[in-house]
């Protein structure tokens, strides 16, 4: 059995870096919890789908979790604006708190929270 097999036996749904663009987001789950990953210079960053503000969930349409220029994670809120690579936030009223980062691995193409 492949590492890659043995995380499916705990994970049912299930996201490949390659199905995220360049630039752009998708939202999973993970133990039942909304995460999404976002994909920028050939990186990708995981966080928990929580808007440190109000906790509610950051996007309002299904894998939207950007700003117009796909340079900023927005929240949709109120507008907050988020660091891709940190997710620390640097605009709006969450000014200076963090998105939960999810640490994960990539096996086989495909993304494993942790």
């Amino acid at each position: 059995m492949s590492d890659a097999d043995a995380h499916k036996d705990v994970n049912k749904l299930e996201l490949r870096a390659d199905d995220i663009s360049e630039g752009g987001s998708k939202g999973f789950k993970h133990n039942n919890i909304n995460i999404f990953a976002v994909k920028k210079n050939g990186k990708v960053f995981v966080y928990i789908n929580n808007c440190p503000h109000v906790y509610t969930e950051l996007n309002w349409e299904a894998d939207k979790f950007l700003d117009g220029s796909n340079s900023m994670i927005q929240c949709a809120n109120h507008g907050a604006l988020f660091v891709i690579e940190s997710g620390k936030c640097v605009s709006g009223p969450c000014n200076g708190k963090k998105l939960t980062a999810v640490p994960f691995d990539i096996i086989d193409g495909v993304i494993f929270p942790h």
